[in-house]
């Protein structure tokens, strides 16, 4: 059921409109508490960079919180992860 739910959210957020920083903050979230997944540090990151990078204050500001609290390894795989996905969308 979660990767339905992943797979639906990251097709909103790639075809466009308002609310797609949200709609990127909302799946950093979720995969920073578990919502409907499991806890993935990495993927949280990752999705709360792109929110950040789109414009989501919100999310800078959880993207920070998050990576203090992260190794400087899986930091370095959550931002070169946001790179591929930005660089492929």
């Amino acid at each position: 059921m979660a990767r339905y739910d992943i797979q639906n959210a990251e097709m909103a957020a790639m075809m466009g409109g308002d609310t797609r920083a949200d709609t990127f903050c909302d799946m950093g979230l979720m995969y920073a508490t578990g919502r409907g997944c499991n806890v993935d540090l990495i993927a949280a990151h990752k999705w709360l960079n792109i929110a950040a990078i789109r414009g989501c204050d919100r999310a800078a500001e959880l993207r920070a919180d998050l990576a203090a609290t992260m190794t400087k390894t899986d930091l370095a795989l959550a931002l070169r992860a946001a790179r591929d996905w930005m660089t492929t969308h």
